[in-house]
């Protein structure tokens, strides 16, 4: 971990490492030696992460990685300093402009995984946040990052969404992490993971009810 008094990249580094997130007082622009730095260190966890996907196909798309990871700071902060922030939301938390594929939802998923605590947190302390509907449209562009919580996907084709062989079991596996109920019964989902666990479902997943005939 390199050393810094970057308030952004302490913070990344904690959250990464620990799983805790540090709030400061005051909301400052992040430089661009900063976003170097954070492009960097997402590309070696890329590389990490990586070696248990086993792909060489995907490669960390360092772009999407940083703003994803300013999106993560930027919310976080945000829960507690909130004076003359409502006018600087949009520029506090931009919408995805990148191209959607693969590599963008693995590399936007270092920090992306970590959203849901933080929007259930922004709900917890005012439900009508406008902030709280930015963030679960980002996820539910993400919503890779975001298996277990609360998202409304019906209108996602999941065999196009899942085609790539990568993704898929990964998807499949962190539904799997999360028992998240609400998406391993979609039908098309249900029969992947039935095929996965073969013979040995009730060891995976023994609560999980199998779909008939895919319906």
């Amino acid at each position: 971990m390199m050393e810094n008094k970057s308030a952004f990249l302490d913070t990344l580094f904690l959250l990464r490492k620990d799983e805790c997130i540090t709030i400061f007082t005051d909301l400052y622009e992040i430089s661009k030696k900063e976003e170097q730095e954070a492009a960097d260190y997402f590309e070696s966890e890329f590389e990490k992460e990586r070696l248990e996907f086993l792909s060489d196909q995907i490669s960390c798309d360092r772009e999407t990685a940083v703003w994803a990871a300013k999106i993560l700071y930027h919310s976080a902060q945000l829960y507690l300093i909130r004076k003359d922030t409502a006018k600087n939301l949009d520029k506090l938390i931009p919408p995805f402009n990148g191209k959607r594929n693969v590599s963008a939802l693995l590399s936007a998923d270092l920090s992306l995984r970590f959203l849901p605590q933080t929007i259930s947190a922004l709900q917890s302390a005012d439900p009508e946040d406008p902030l709280i509907k930015m963030l679960e449209n980002i996820l539910l562009q993400f919503h890779y990052s975001g298996v277990g919580f609360d998202l409304d996907l019906e209108n996602i084709n999941w065999e196009e969404e899942l085609k790539d062989k990568t993704y898929r079991k990964l998807y499949l596996e962190r539904i799997v992490e999360k028992k998240s109920y609400r998406l391993a019964e979609i039908p098309y989902i249900n029969q992947l993971l039935i095929a996965e666990f073969g013979l040995h479902k009730d060891i995976f997943w023994r609560e999980l009810k199998m779909s008939e005939n895919g319906n």
